[in-house]
């Protein structure tokens, strides 16, 4: 499928970080069971997915992505705590272990590196 109209597609690679957010949740919490903390994977998977489709260099786009990964960072890891509610533990954030928080940082720096696309490509200098 080739979308041509930039807003459509600005909105379709929206959409596929959204889905891609959501399989890294999943992806997340099933690992975490597992023993293995990959908490970079739900904001990783959301910069995929936007960069698969949208491959312009897109500033708007870094910036949603880089909120929904720390977005599907915190409430992944929420989701490994079923007893508090999720207002307390979004105040008790700073509470965090250091590599928890470090975690969370960097699965927003991920969403918004991934979903940066390419710039053009410029022809090489003409040589005199």
């Amino acid at each position: 499928m080739n979308v041509q109209n930039p807003k459509i597609k600005f909105v379709l690679a929206v959409a596929c970080a959204l889905g891609g957010g959501l399989v890294g949740h999943f992806l997340f919490i099933w690992m975490a069971r597992q023993g293995f903390y990959a908490l970079l994977l739900p904001g990783a998977l959301v910069g995929i997915g936007a960069g698969v489709v949208l491959k312009e260099r897109s500033v708007a786009l870094m910036v949603i992505c880089g909120v929904m990964g720390l977005a599907f960072g915190t409430f992944s890891e929420w989701r490994l705590r079923p007893d508090i509610t999720f207002g307390y533990f979004v105040r008790h954030l700073p509470d965090l272990l250091p590599l928890t928080k470090l975690m969370l940082a960097l699965s927003a720096i991920c969403g918004a590196y991934f979903a940066r696309g390419r710039s053009p490509l410029q022809p090489p200098a003409a040589r005199p």
